[in-house]
């Protein structure tokens, strides 16, 4: 929130309440100190994570294998929040729009590329003022292979801000 950044969205609240990992229309989601802070008004896609976190040059060197990794979208998210006096120790699951992350029979993960076609969309309706950071995944098996733009839009007061 805006006026308390140790609180955020919380997947394991949001997951509790709600009982499931894929969520739809009307479903709230929630923070880390159970207030609803998010509401999913249309989502074309039912596809979305909700359990990993945003991936850090950790992640490429222990996943991936890279000698010399990349900062993330942590990186991202934690420059960007600097950039705003908010300091970021670490950094709980994000909601991953169109991220594909499903679970096996066995508990296993996998990322596999985003079920979401061209002009699918999700909409939030925020239920507080929110400090919200915004990355485009720079992980290959997220992008499908491709690091095409994800568009988005911010709407205060029923205008377009961004």
């Amino acid at each position: 929130m805006a006026r308390d950044h140790r609180e955020y969205l919380s997947s394991g609240r949001t997951i509790d309440y709600l009982s499931k990992i894929n969520f739809k229309e009307g479903d709230l989601l929630y923070s880390s100190r159970s207030h609803p802070m998010v509401k999913i008004i249309k989502n074309t896609v039912a596809t979305h994570d909700f359990l990993l976190t945003p991936c850090s040059a950790d992640t490429f060197r222990i996943i991936y294998g890279d000698k010399e990794p990349h900062h993330g979208c942590e990186g991202n998210l934690r420059e960007a929040f600097r950039k705003l006096d908010v300091d970021m120790d670490s950094f709980p699951p994000t909601f991953n729009c169109f991220m594909n992350v499903p679970i096996s029979p066995d508990g296993t993960v996998r990322v596999l590329p985003p079920s979401s076609k061209a002009g699918d969309y999700i909409e939030f309706l925020a239920l507080e003022d929110l400090l919200v950071g915004l990355t485009a995944c720079s992980a290959l098996q997220s992008n499908n292979y491709s690091f095409k733009p994800i568009g988005f839009e911010v709407f205060q007061d029923g205008s377009p801000r961004i």
